[in-house]
């Protein structure tokens, strides 16, 4: 059986010049409500031949799927839910790379990317939404505590997505790149997440682990978080997709690729009381909810980067 981890973007009004930090902010907060987790039960997948690589104890480690995060847009019941999709194994939250594992295709630590243009967004030309995704990449990329060799898989018209396939939307069980924008999804796909999800989840990055031949997530490096094996990134196309406005494709995917590259939510919203309008502090690409365009990396969002990759592939 399979087990995986997910981590969604929301929609949500808010004003994205307002950095307040509480010192800043005299208004009363209140705090958005997280609720318990649930279980969606996934189709037997005993029978589907899944990648497998060896470990440095020379166990034989499944690909598998996780677990799945996500805010909704204005701090209704589903507003920080987590959903397991395989309730085994330890059911850790972290999760994160180890050189020489999880590279299956190449045999390098270069990160690798591939982006999947048999999807297309119904708002803009594929060449448009896979310039915006490549600038997403190069952003991080391009920060420097980190040495990723980011390198970009050519597209080649193969389907992408384990995701994809297991919930009979089409793709492959196959790697294709360590990191992989799957394209543009139906609202039904988000759906299945949670009951009206395709209004107000943007982007949804899954993780897809390693396990043992028990079905428990592995930790090979003991660093305290599951070893991954690649990650997937699906937009909804439920959405009004655009580039420099609402909703900003390169915007998503810098957040989306921050979650592909392991990084977590990170900041807090808040009400203000009286408007109902969600304020963030402090702003930055891996605030949990769209606060508009933002294209730069803030001062945490280097952090956590760097906390995960400055010592990459020593890590």
């Amino acid at each position: 059986m399979i087990a995986a981890c997910a981590a969604l973007i929301a929609m949500v009004s808010c004003e994205s010049e307002n950095v307040l930090t509480p010192q800043e902010n005299s208004i009363e907060k209140v705090e958005i409500p997280v609720p318990e987790a649930r279980v969606i039960e996934l189709p037997a997948m005993d029978k589907i031949d899944m990648p497998s690589v060896s470990s440095s104890r020379g166990e034989t480690l499944t690909a598998s799927l996780h677990m799945a995060e996500y805010l909704s847009a204005d701090g209704a019941a589903a507003m920080g839910n987590t959903v397991f999709f395989n309730n085994r194994g330890n059911k850790q939250l972290g999760a994160d790379f180890v050189p020489g594992l999880q590279f299956l295709s190449d045999g390098t630590t270069d990160v690798t990317y591939y982006v999947d243009q048999n999807r297309p967004s119904n708002d803009m030309s594929v060449e448009a939404s896979t310039m915006a995704i490549n600038g997403a990449m190069n952003t991080w990329d391009n920060v420097t505590c980190s040495e990723l060799g980011m390198t970009e898989v050519p597209y080649d018209g193969r389907p992408t997505g384990l995701v994809a396939a297991f919930f009979g939307f089409g793709g492959s069980f196959n790697y294709v790149a360590d990191v992989t924008h799957n394209g543009w999804m139906p609202a039904e796909f988000f759906e299945i997440l949670e009951p009206g999800g395709s209004n107000f989840i943007l982007g949804v990055t899954f993780t897809i682990i390693w396990q043992d031949a028990n079905g428990n997530p592995v930790d090979t490096d003991n660093n305290g978080k599951v070893d991954v094996a690649w990650r997937e990134i699906y937009y909804n196309d439920n959405f009004p997709w655009n580039i420099g406005s609402t909703f900003d494709v390169q915007t998503v995917a810098l957040h989306e690729a921050g979650h592909g590259l392991s990084q977590a939510h990170f900041g807090k919203a808040f009400l203000s009381n009286g408007n109902g309008k969600v304020h963030f502090s402090p702003r930055a690409v891996m605030n949990a909810s769209y606060s508009g365009v933002q294209t730069a990396i803030m001062q945490s969002d280097n952090a956590g980067h760097c906390s995960n990759w400055a010592q990459w592939p020593q890590k």
